[in-house]
């Protein structure tokens, strides 16, 4: 073995066939082959795993007194294995208050920068504060009012108990003047006992650089005096004006105290700095006024308001047209065409008339009775806090400016206009030395963001929103931003989601993580990324049993190509717009879009492509999905986006949104139990001899009841340890040894197989096995037909990918009995296909649509979007620059457009979509 290489030999996790090779050290490597072909088996679950593994090792013995219980990777021997981190397609955040600033630590320097460089405005005058010291003081009078003669007092607010002893502690400290109204006053002259307040005089002078240093004395001798407090009189043509000056952190003009900037100030994770109402979150439980008035196309006159229309407050319309006869409310014009004052009478009220807004009110002052909180919570959802405006932070922290913004607006800003506005900004002396390495990390990791495709994100985007390759960018560029070295990373697919123009970048981003002395292992089917590597490893030849062997290891460019070409995906069916059924979003404006109209033919496969950002999910998910499930279905649950219409759904049965989200939490959950092919199989194995003769019955095999489930690890086969400071820990079970059933379900045997054995199989290996059982291989017919055909009927579904999550709801969906009339919308299924598995997912799609179905998809892959019927194409940038609808047409027709970058793409790479395994020249 090379001491600059990872050498692996015999490693035969799950389908790997005992493979032995190396994979050299500082290098990017990418692992590439068919999908299920064992490339995570050897990155994820051979390489990472044992890099875990010899980590945990290092620790303490009650760490250690679990690694007997964790399951090392089935390999003979792993040398010149490096410390490993796992950057993997799965966003496993639910925390509300984790953003993509917080989860990337910009956030903090953010916070520490508006610390040292930050100005408090104050929210009363709009005059900047800033502590005062005497030295500051002075250098203000002496700037400000040379040659002019000048009083110092220091002011003092007498009470009757302090009377008595204020005043003879004044004289006997020798403070025997007081000022009033322009004149000296003798202080045992004076009958003090009607004053409330006296300015004890602490010296006259005339401000020169010569009396600086006696005025510096009279104002320390102030501070101990008044608590921190001095009053500068000036003497201006016969007046004298008052300047107040404080060491406590206030307003001089206001007199009033402010919050000084602290790091914990900017935290909404902090209760020096959350909003007090909302407490961080940024949002309370409050009327939403979409379900209040769910059809603001209507006048009044038809009365459109929800909860009105209910038996018991049919009144509230007739209080309504009182206030509308009384303030000139019109009742038929159209809710959304009120102007903003007649608005804010139907919402706020005027009067005697209480508005939406108090109606609302006065039923919460009801709510002990359950029909009225039943009532409520038709019409709550969660709404914008009006205290923080949704900012999540106290006032005092967004009185803090820099450059004008506060830090919320900081956070406001997408990744790409942040990075330009912290890249090119003049930093004065003072401020380049208390945080200009703050400023650079912000950058840096700005930077990376930009980088890896993430420029449309702002900073201030809830991280549990983020798809799987958005979560996992980040966390790529979380880890260049640690500067870490001699490292290993496994990467998982980091091209998930991004558009083929941000290939290259992402590359240049891996490339440098590998320059920093690490290690970059990435599981990858994407031409672009695979040519651009310095290391090959190609796994197959096929899936599942097919797979596991090492086809190739070596440069990149030494390899003509992966694999054959597929067969020709089913040529799209020429159509337009107009010529058959569509469907029409009108005015769709949610997030980026700019109020833009959209056709789209139903009965085809259409594409909606653009970059990262440019408004795709906004447009399918947001419109189109949850406008269709508030208006179509009544759900009220959901916030669909901004749009004004939704025309043709009517030509649709049913519209089934099909994305790669988890399937459920429960470990329990499998290929089998999904697609309910394990309920025949139950069947199968309770009506064998041997069943019959041991007293076990088919529900003795199910997972989720007792009885022949383990009662240890409750048929999951693996139980979850609580490690305390470190991620929990998932082992075997002990009793079951990861069977998942008691020793009597697994004495059954059917074709010598006992129920561990059969939930061994994969899908491809269990049709052959039950191939005259017919109505367990026509459930299991559709896992083939979308490409899992290599998963095992026992694998969690919570292993999944989100790519296999989403094909395996498809599966589902081809498995159950109505096949007609549904549009199915899919986020990205490409996601982890192989060039070979596309074609046979564009095959099941077709057949789809043959039975009468519509298929929209939100995709980058090229391979999809050639073999498409119709391109929807977005843009043209992502972000604020996204939006716009830059072309409609056929892929040929899209790719002869020069303003859609995605037509870029497709005219440049239409040779590679013929032939797809395809590396392209050695370079």
């Amino acid at each position: 073995m090379s001491s600059k290489s990872i050498s692996i030999r015999g490693a035969r996790t799950h389908n790997l066939k005992n493979i032995s090779l190396e994979i050299p050290h500082g290098l990017l490597t990418m692992v590439t082959g068919p999908s299920g072909s064992g490339k995570s088996s050897l990155a994820f679950d051979t390489l990472y795993a044992e890099g875990q593994r010899r980590f945990v090792e290092s620790m303490s013995t009650y760490v250690r007194q679990f690694l007997e219980r964790m399951e090392r990777p089935d390999v003979d021997a792993i040398e010149g294995i490096l410390p490993a981190i796992a950057v993997e397609q799965k966003n496993s955040v639910k925390n509300a208050r984790s953003t993509v600033a917080t989860a990337t630590e910009i956030a903090d320097y953010l916070r520490l920068f508006m610390t040292y460089c930050g100005e408090t405005i104050c929210p009363g005058c709009g005059k900047v504060v800033q502590r005062e010291s005497p030295q500051s003081i002075v250098e203000q009078i002496v700037s400000s009012m040379g040659e002019r003669r000048i009083v110092v007092t220091a002011p003092i607010h007498l009470t009757e108990e302090t009377r008595g002893e204020v005043l003879p502690q004044l004289i006997r400290g020798g403070f025997f003047r007081i000022w009033r109204d322009g004149t000296l006053i003798d202080l045992k002259e004076t009958d003090t006992a009607s004053l409330e307040a006296i300015d004890v005089v602490l010296g006259r002078f005339r401000v020169s650089e010569d009396t600086r240093g006696q005025i510096l004395d009279a104002v320390e001798q102030g501070f101990p005096i008044s608590k921190g407090v001095v009053v500068v009189h000036e003497q201006t043509a016969a007046e004298w004006s008052r300047h107040y000056f404080s060491s406590r952190f206030g307003c001089d003009s206001c007199e009033t105290e402010l919050a000084e900037p602290r790091p914990h100030l900017f935290s909404y994770n902090s209760p020096l700095g959350a909003c007090e109402v909302c407490q961080g979150y940024g949002r309370i439980i409050g009327v939403d006024l979409d379900r209040v008035i769910p059809d603001r196309t209507l006048p009044l006159s038809q009365r459109p308001i929800a909860p009105f229309n209910s038996p018991g407050y049919e009144d509230c319309y007739d209080d309504l047209e009182k206030a509308s006869r009384k303030y000139g409310l019109p009742l038929d014009v159209p809710i959304a065409s009120l102007s903003p004052g007649h608005w804010d009478i139907l919402h706020r009220g005027k009067g005697k008339w209480y508005g939406i807004k108090g109606f609302f009110d006065w039923l919460e002052s009801k709510k002990y009775k359950i029909h009225v909180r039943v009532m409520l919570a038709k019409y709550r959802s969660y709404t914008e806090c009006e205290t923080c405006g949704g900012t999540r932070l106290r006032p005092e922290a967004l009185n803090v400016r820099f450059r004008a913004h506060h830090i919320a607006a900081l956070f406001a800003m997408d990744v790409s206009r942040a990075r330009r506005f912290w890249e090119y900004l003049p930093l004065s002396q003072g401020e380049e030395a208390r945080a200009g390495h703050l400023r650079r990390e912000i950058v840096n990791r700005l930077v990376y963001l930009d980088e890896v495709g993430l420029g449309y994100l702002t900073l201030d985007r809830q991280t549990r929103t983020l798809s799987g390759g958005e979560a996992q960018r980040i966390n790529l560029a979380s880890a260049l931003g640690s500067g870490l070295t001699d490292t290993l990373y496994v990467i998982d697919e980091p091209t998930v989601g991004l558009h083929a123009r941000d290939s290259e970048r992402l590359l240049a981003i891996l490339r440098r993580l590998r320059a920093s002395g690490n290690t970059v292992v990435v599981v990858e089917h994407d031409p672009t990324m695979i040519a651009g590597a310095d290391w090959l490893v190609e796994l197959g030849p096929a899936a599942g049993e097919g797979g596991g062997a090492v086809m190739y290891s070596g440069t990149a460019r030494r390899h003509p190509h992966l694999q054959a070409p597929p067969s020709d995906p089913p040529a799209p069916k020429p159509t337009r717009p107009g010529a058959g059924p569509s469907l029409v979003i009108r005015g769709a404006r949610q997030h980026n879009l700019k109020n833009i109209d959209v056709e789209i033919p139903l009965n085809r496969l259409v594409s909606i492509t653009g970059v990262s950002g440019s408004g795709k999910s906004s447009l399918i998910r947001d419109c189109l999905y949850n406008g269709y499930l508030r208006s179509q279905r009544g759900v009220s649950n959901v916030d669909p986006g901004a749009y004004t219409s939704l025309e043709g759904v009517e030509n649709v049965e049913v519209i089934v949104f099909v994305d790669q989200s988890p399937i459920g939490r429960s470990t329990r959950s499998n290929p089998a139990t999904y697609v309910k092919a394990w309920d025949e199989i139950r069947k199968v194995l309770g009506s064998t001899t041997s069943a019959k003769v041991n007293g076990v019955t088919p529900g003795m095999f199910s997972f989720n009841t007792d009885g022949g489930r383990c009662d240890v690890c409750k048929g999951s086969g693996t139980v979850t340890i609580d490690m305390q400071f470190l991620a929990d820990v998932e082992v075997v079970c002990e009793k079951c040894e990861g069977k998942r059933f008691n020793d009597a379900v697994l004495h059954v045997t059917c074709k010598r197989m006992n129920v561990d054995q059969i939930l061994d199989l994969t899908v491809e290996e269990a049709v052959r096995f039950f191939i005259d059982k017919r109505a367990i291989v026509r459930k299991l017919d559709p896992l083939r037909a979308v490409g899992l055909g290599y998963l095992r009927l026992g694998q969690s579904t919570a292993t999944l990918s989100g790519g296999e999550a989403q094909r395996l709801k498809l599966a589902s969906f081809l498995s159950s009995k109505k096949e007609t009339n549904r549009l199915f919308l899919f986020d990205e299924p490409t996601t982890g296909l192989h060039a070979g598995d596309v074609a046979q997912l564009l095959e099941t799609f077709r057949a789809l649509i043959e039975l009468g179905n519509s298929i929209i998809v939100v995709e980058h892959n090229l391979q999809m979007i050639e073999a498409s019927d119709w391109v929807i194409d977005l843009g043209p940038e992502g972000g604020d620059g996204g939006g716009s609808l830059v072309a409609a047409g056929t892929p040929k027709e899209i790719a002869r457009i020069a303003a859609s970058i995605t037509g870029r793409f497709l005219e440049s790479s239409s040779e590679r979509i013929g032939n797809p395994g395809s590396l392209g020249p050695s370079n």
